[in-house]
Parts: C-alpha cells; structure tokens; sequence
C-alpha cells in the first residue's frame, strides 16, 4: 500500500494517540514548520528581545488519507477501534472521535478491578499490611515521593500470618551497614492467595553515607488469577558531583505490565537529572504491544542552565503484516538562533517507501529559513519573517525538585567518628545499588 506525501504525520499522529503515546509529533504546517504545545516564548524581532509566556495551541495542517479498518469481530488493534471523520471541519483541519479503547490500552486498566477483588480478602484490617499495590499506569511519568507514602521502621520487624480466607502475608524490616558509613533501611511487605494465583510484593528503601550520598526508592510488583502481570521500581538519589562539587538530584522510574489473556505488553523507563545551576536532563524509552501491533518511543531533553536547549523524539510502530511507520524530530536553540528538523516515514508491507524531511534555521533576526521535500516530489526552501518559539528553561527544573524532595534531603546517615574520613570514589558509586531488572522484560525493539 503506497502512502501518499499529504496527511500522513496526522495517521501516525492518530496512531500514535490511538496506542497511548504520551508526547505526539509535532505538527507542521505546508512548508515543514510546525508548533510545540507548550512553551516558554522567545521572540526577536529586529534584534530586540520580548519574553513573553504564551500557550501554543496545535492544529493539524494536513488532509489524511484513508487509514486502515478491517472488518469483522476480533480483538485486534485494528478491529477494536473505528475512526470516523467530521465531515463538518475543513481538510486542512481534521477532528477524529475514537470511539471506546480497548481495556489493556486504557491508563485505567481492567488490573485495578481484579485486584480491588483480591487485596481486600487478603489483607484484612489489623491481621497483616494493607497493600496498595497495584499496576502502574502508562504515561505517568515519574512520581513524586509524596505520591509513595514511605514509611520505614525504626526497629527490626519480621512477622507473617494467614487471614480467614487462607491467604498469608509477611512483613520484614531491617537495616544493613557497610563501608564508607553505609547505611541502608529498608521495609519489605507482600501477601498471595491460598493458591498461589494472586501474588504481591514492595519493597521501600532509604539509603545514605559519610560522602553525602542519599537514596530513596520503591520496588513493587504483582499478579492476579487471570495472569496479569505487572512490575514498577522508583528511585530518587541526591549526590554531590565528583568534579564540580555541585549538588545533583536524579529521579527515575520502571514500568511494565504484561496480561495474561492475550499478546499484550508494555514497558516504560523513565529518567530526570539536575543540579543547582540549573542542568537538566529529561527522557523516556517506551515500548509496548497489543496484538498484531507493536509501537515504540523514545525522546530526551537538554538544558545546559544557560539558555542551550536541545530536544528530540524519535516514534515508530509496525504490525505483523509488515507495515512500518514513524516520526522523529530534533530542535538546538541558544539565544534564539537554532535549527528544527524532522521526517515523517511510512512503509507499506511490499516495501514500498514514503517519506517527508523537512528542516528550519533560526537567524535570530525575525527571519527563518525553511526547506524540505518528500519522495513524491514536493519540496520547497523558502525565508519567511516569523517569530521564534522554543523552551529556553524547563518547566520543572532545581527548585521545583528540591521543593518536592524533603523526604530524601531529611535522610539522616550514620554519625562519623572523629578522625575518620569518607573515601571518595570518583567512579561509579558504590552506594548506588540498583534494583534487579523486572521478571520476563519486553524487548526494547
């Protein structure tokens, strides 16, 4: 099936919607342009220069072509859902009403239910922990820790019992020493059915050492009778950087969820960097299936904390009968003079190809260059007078991160004695422990 060079970001746009990617691509306008929907606004005009904060609402520039819909009953991807048009908006500017999505798709997933049913008869009041397990929810990105409601204990706890239902729980808490003043705290909990079909588990931690070194974090997962699965880890460090000296905050996260009815999956990893001048790293890796259909994602930011800004997306997704499709796009900005590029690409199951590249050059002076072209001939390079738009800060940087981080700032580490000193490891830290990698994990690609 040959794709024709009109429309096709909106399909991989709407596919992209239609299969719970968080960041879709950017939209474009006839000559490769195209807006984000946040930002913070960067105007020069003449060399004079406003800041001002503005709102950029998207719209879709493009016409659409025909998107693929079988017929009959199933549980595809394909079949599950039908896309219909408003006849009543122009071509250039598409409205589609998805009807319902399928429940293994949905950020409330049919999970939630199944264990409401579960952990109630498992954990009775004042019998064993009250679990709040549950399975994580795409796109949420990375939680505060206020989210988590860590608790640890102050004394060494190990107790286990069976509820009325003949289900059991336990419920350890201990600490471990080690070198260089390493202390780690730690609480682990978890309960399973008679049977054994219905299982859960959740680890809390805190860490901390004589070099300043703080940790906090989470590991949790379960199943349910019907075979769901699912895992989700959580980490928050504060370290002091080897050869700067400047303080560092990094924030992460783990998902995955795989169900046992049918082929379907999904994994996510998530990261967040800082420090006190204002460095900041973002980004995500996802992958999930559903099915015939499988879809992938992976984007970061860069913000060196004085007013160097780089971003990128990188989207694609495939099905069984070997249709391809994606999306990328990557933007460098220092005091409004930068570069925009992107493509759009489409591969029908005969191998054949379609693809747009489109690019941009901020001068900084109200003027942009814009070229591009596509495999089915068009093209164009033209210099236009337009404003500048991009984000020369995070919109969660430092501040925001050590407001929201006072759980892990009042970690308290061991009392070093008099004469001793930390050994400072200008390697990897050894404090840093990672979690063990999620049971059965999705492949990346």
């Amino acid at each position: 099936m040959a794709a024709t060079s009109r429309g096709f970001a909106t399909q991989f746009d709407l596919k992209l919607r239609r299969l719970g990617f968080h960041h879709p691509p950017p939209r474009r306008d006839g000559n490769g342009s195209f807006e984000l929907r946040k930002r913070r606004r960067v105007s020069f005009d003449g060399g004079d220069r406003r800041v001002v904060v503005s709102r950029v609402r998207c719209c879709c520039s493009d016409s659409v072509v025909p998107i693929r819909k079988a017929a009959g009953a199933g549980k595809s991807v394909e079949k599950a859902e039908e896309w219909r048009f408003d006849p009543k908006k122009s071509p250039r500017r598409v409205r589609i009403q998805p009807s319902p999505a399928l429940p293994f798709s949905s950020p409330q997933s049919h999970f939630a239910s199944k264990q409401e049913k579960f952990y109630p008869r498992c954990t009775p009041r004042n019998s064993g922990p009250q679990s709040r397990d549950s399975p994580p929810k795409r796109d949420t990105g990375i939680a505060n820790e206020k989210d988590w409601g860590i608790i640890l204990s102050s004394e060494n706890v190990n107790e286990s019992g069976t509820n009325e239902d003949g289900s059991t729980w336990y419920r350890e808490s201990g600490e471990d020493l080690g070198d260089n003043g390493f202390r780690c705290r730690w609480t682990r909990m978890g309960g399973r059915s008679q049977d054994g079909s219905s299982e859960w588990k959740e680890t809390w931690w805190e860490k901390s050492d004589w070099t300043g070194y703080k940790e906090l974090g989470v590991e949790k997962s379960g199943k349910n009778a019907e075979g769901d699965a699912w895992w989700e880890t959580w980490q928050e460090v504060l370290h002091q950087d080897e050869w700067s000296n400047l303080a560092k905050i990094e924030r992460s996260a783990q998902k995955q969820a795989k169900s046992g009815s049918e082929n379907a999956g999904w994994y996510e990893k998530w990261w967040e960097k800082y420090d006190a001048k204002g460095w900041t790293e973002k980004g995500a890796h996802k992958y999930g299936r559903l099915n015939e259909q499988s879809w992938w994602e992976k984007w970061g930011e860069h913000y060196d904390g004085r007013g160097s800004v780089l971003k990128w997306t990188d989207k694609w997704a495939e099905t069984e009968l070997g249709t391809k499709w994606g999306d990328k796009w990557e933007e460098k900005f220092f005091a409004g003079i930068g570069s925009r590029q992107g493509e759009t690409w489409h591969v029908s199951p005969s191998a054949e190809r379609w693809s747009r590249t489109w690019g941009e050059e901020h001068f900084g002076n109200g003027k942009v260059h814009k070229y591009g072209k596509s495999t089915t001939g068009e093209s164009w390079d033209i210099v236009v007078d337009e404003e500048t738009y991009y984000e020369a800060e995070p919109h969660y940087g430092w501040p925001d991160v050590v407001g929201d981080s006072s759980q892990l700032l009042s970690i308290e580490p061991p009392v070093r004695p008099p004469g001793v000193y930390p050994n400072l490891d200008f390697g990897s830290s050894s404090s840093s422990a990672k979690p063990p990698p999620p049971p059965d994990e999705l492949p990346s690609q």
